[in-house]
């Protein structure tokens, strides 16, 4: 039950962060009056965006941090050896999905079940305080908090590229396709780096029907369509053209279809592109403002 529980937790949290998320990839706009709005996930400190995540989700009680601290070289001494260095499993399970974990809150329960241990599973009784029993409880909700709340997770800072050389990259490997126009004021439209090297690096399909996947599909009897596509397959493509009619056309001999991706060379570019690079081009288009 408690396993099924903390799964269906991951999910929700990547599905509420990405929701979050993509709330603020919008490019920002002078005219927005941002006194007058609510403070959104992305603007939050690594502290407060937790704390929404952890509200989201119902993940109870924080663990107490300092308690953890404690438990870390006594669960390491006693515990690592069959779970892992971070209950991540190793010759014994995963303790991040354990019933006995994810039932408690603070030892109440995991106390007196490590105090007795279940021989018949493998598993010694341990000798220890109760308080350090309790200390090794917080260790382990502590593993499960950085598994489940990807809210406390920080971006460190990214700027730390060669300007000079990423307008380099970017007048060798870009303007074969952009203008110069496509970069100016890049820099100010995104509200962190992180947004601003992500975009750059795979632009966003859903807000720009210019980066939609289409293609041209051509019968035997000469007649083509032309439109999104909405389901590819090696049967079938699936197309809404520009009125918005769907087309379903059968992939059989002599169908004939063309497919143009904007992003193909952004898929290309991926493919080479190295850490050094990236931060070079980010560090360059952060300083258009």
């Amino acid at each position: 039950m408690h396993r099924r529980v903390l799964y269906g937790m991951l999910a929700a949290t990547f599905l509420v962060l990405a929701v979050l998320a993509f709330s603020q990839e919008e490019p920002t706009t002078g005219s927005q009056n941002t006194a007058q709005q609510q403070k959104t996930y992305q603007n939050m400190t690594p502290e407060e965006r937790a704390q929404a995540t952890r509200a989201f989700l119902g993940l109870g009680p924080e663990p107490d941090k300092a308690a953890a601290a404690r438990g870390a070289p006594l669960f390491q001494q006693n515990c690592a050896v069959c779970h892992g260095q971070q209950a991540r499993g190793a010759m014994g399970p995963s303790l991040i999905t354990s019933d006995e974990v994810l039932g408690d809150t603070h030892g109440e329960q995991l106390v007196p079940y490590l105090k007795k241990g279940r021989p018949g599973k493998g598993m010694p009784a341990f000798a220890l305080p109760s308080a350090q029993l309790k200390d090794i409880a917080e260790f382990l909700h502590l593993q499960v908090e950085e598994v489940a709340n990807r809210g406390t997770y920080q971006v460190l800072n990214i700027l730390i590229g060669n300007a000079t050389k990423g307008q380099g990259y970017v007048t060798a490997h870009c303007m074969a396709c952009h203008s110069t126009e496509t970069f100016a004021h890049i820099g100010s439209s995104f509200h962190s780096p992180e947004q601003l090297q992500r975009n750059w690096i795979w632009p966003t399909r859903s807000r720009n029907n210019k980066l939609a996947v289409t293609a041209t599909v051509k019968v035997p009897d000469g007649t083509t369509t032309t439109g999104h596509i909405t389901q590819l397959s090696d049967f079938r493509i699936a197309l809404v053209d520009s009125s918005g009619q769907r087309h379903v056309i059968n992939r059989e001999p002599g169908v004939e279809v063309e497919i143009k991706d904007p992003l193909a060379a952004h898929q290309e570019m991926i493919m080479t592109l190295s850490n050094d690079d990236m931060h070079n081009v980010t560090a360059y288009l952060a300083t258009l403002k």
